[in-house]
């Protein structure tokens, strides 16, 4: 018998069941993908989702080296800004009052006042309250006082007319060492309204005069030596800043220049 396939009903594949369930992780034949789970979906076995990993942070330390030089520049820099305030503050007192500051110093103007005073310009020979002298009567003639620095005594009485004028007077033993001598010098030489002499019987190696004023000193290193020169140079003047300091005695000696000139008999 034969079978024909034309003109029929189309017949479809018969599905048969094997009853064997599909592999684990495999949908069934036929069956449709289910959705993918989303992050932190529950696991297995009922536990929560997975945690997401926390970085891992590492300490590096503070950097010590640029905290200490921040520091160290801001203490130079507050401690420069305050000494130029301090600085400022001291230049704006008066020359006498930054005279008077200074420690030893000895203000004659003060204390004894009446021994500065004179009536009249004098010769010959004259004496003093103090050694050396700090003011008071003197001769007619100055000893030049442009920063000049005399290797051997001088006559006081053109001295203090210098001291008048203005000019600072540093007297030092004669015994003092050459090296401070030196050091004395380098105050003095080619700095106008100052003079240096060498001078007997100083009680302190080192003595500074100006017009009422004094201040004996051990050694040349003394940082007051340029103190008292800054503030009593010119400001002690009796006759104002315009008095001349040029135009004087040149003359070495203890002697007035008119004794010195007198023909011996």
């Amino acid at each position: 018998m034969s079978i024909s396939t034309s003109g029929g009903p189309e017949r479809r594949p018969t599905v048969v069941s094997t009853g064997k369930k599909p592999a684990a992780g495999r949908p069934a034949s036929g069956a449709k993908a289910g959705p993918a789970k989303p992050a932190g979906s529950p696991r297995a076995g009922g536990k929560g989702p997975r945690k997401p990993i926390s970085p891992v942070k590492v300490s590096q330390g503070r950097a010590w080296g640029p905290i200490a030089l921040f520091v160290a520049v801001g203490v130079l820099a507050a401690g420069i800004i305050g000494y130029g305030a301090w600085a400022s503050f001291q230049g704006a007192k008066p020359w006498d009052k930054r005279a008077n500051a200074i420690e030893g110093i000895v203000n004659i103007r003060k204390t004894d006042k009446a021994s500065l005073d004179y009536e009249s310009h004098k010769s010959g020979p004259l004496t003093w309250n103090y050694s050396p002298p700090v003011g008071g009567v003197h001769n007619a003639a100055w000893q030049n006082c442009m920063g000049d620095v005399y290797d051997a005594p001088i006559a006081s009485e053109h001295a203090v007319h210098s001291l008048e004028h203005g000019a600072v007077w540093i007297t030092y033993r004669p015994d003092l060492p050459q090296d401070q001598v030196d050091k004395l010098a380098g105050k003095v030489r080619g700095v106008e309204k100052t003079l240096m002499s060498p001078y007997e019987g100083l009680d302190k190696p080192i003595s500074l005069q100006a017009w009422g004023y004094q201040l004996k000193l051990d050694n040349a290193d003394d940082s007051r030596i340029d103190e008292f020169i800054k503030d009593l140079r010119v400001n002690a003047s009796v006759e104002g800043p315009t008095a001349l300091c040029n135009t004087g005695i040149t003359a070495t000696g203890t002697t007035p220049r008119e004794l010195q000139q007198q023909p011996t008999q």
